[in-house]
């Protein structure tokens, strides 16, 4: 991601010419790249460090019944 914005950087300050429709379309890749990162890192994990936490105390708080005798093999 730092590669990417490192990138769009000179796109985003450049004044050549069409610098200002560049700059239009850089401006929302800058946002999604961020957006897309920060996504990854950090509400993923957070999400699922909390389904996992949610479904161990119910592990817990809940004894899984015994499992019936097998019968024999025919």
């Amino acid at each position: 991601a730092l590669i990417i914005l490192a990138g769009l950087m000179p796109i985003m300050f450049g004044d050549g010419t069409g610098s200002e429709i560049m700059r239009r379309i850089a401006a929302p890749m800058v946002g999604g790249i961020i957006t897309a990162t920060l996504l990854a890192l950090v509400v993923v994990p957070a999400v699922y460090y909390l389904g996992a936490r949610r479904k161990a105390k119910q592990r817990i708080s809940t004894p899984e019944p015994l499992a019936a005798n097998p019968s024999p093999a025919e």
